[in-house]
């Protein structure tokens, strides 16, 4: 099959995850807000967004897309400070058409924070979200900031994207 990566980055640790998954996967990689890359002519995509004040940032593009991105196989990859669980599966809940949710397969990739990188309002939220989360580690998170990029925590995306082209590629041949 003829896939792509499309992502949204704010910091880097989402561009860094698509570059991980491109290498490992001969897949392009497409920032969405920088490239005229049309996902019409992709058979799957993989898309990639951080997950930032509770929702995925690229919803825009996705609205936009909406039409296409329905007539295709969807893998998404969200980075964020939250593990996978009931709650981050809720921010994107609320984030995206329930339509696309329920037809894509969802990974959650732990991110990074480096507080003196984040912008002045960022960092103000963070800090007052520290001081009110009741959660003790994930207050102090928002604190003082975390780093939980690994690139072995791609190989789930790798394998289903691997899993999507050997079935092309079987597709292909029984054709022959």
């Amino acid at each position: 099959m003829n896939g792509a990566i499309f992502y949204a980055s704010k910091y880097g640790s989402t561009r860094e995850y698509a570059q991980w998954i491109a290498e490992a996967t001969g897949l392009s990689a497409y920032d969405v807000d920088a490239s005229s890359a049309d996902p019409s002519e992709f058979d799957f995509l993989v898309l990639g967004s951080p997950v930032i004040y509770y929702r995925v940032i690229f919803s825009e593009w996705v609205q936009h897309h909406l039409d296409v991105l329905m007539t295709k196989s969807i893998v998404l990859f969200t980075v964020s400070g939250a593990p996978a669980g009931a709650k981050l599966d809720g921010w994107i809940a609320d984030s995206l058409p329930a339509a696309l949710t329920s037809k894509m397969h969802h990974f959650a990739l732990r991110g990074r924070q480096i507080r003196k990188d984040l912008t002045w309002y960022d960092w103000t939220m963070l800090t007052v979200a520290g001081l009110t989360n009741p959660d003790r580690q994930a207050a102090r998170e928002e604190r003082q900031g975390f780093d939980y990029m690994d690139r072995n925590s791609i190989q789930p995306v790798v394998d289903l994207i691997k899993d999507l082209q050997a079935a092309d590629a079987q597709g292909q041949q029984d054709h022959l």
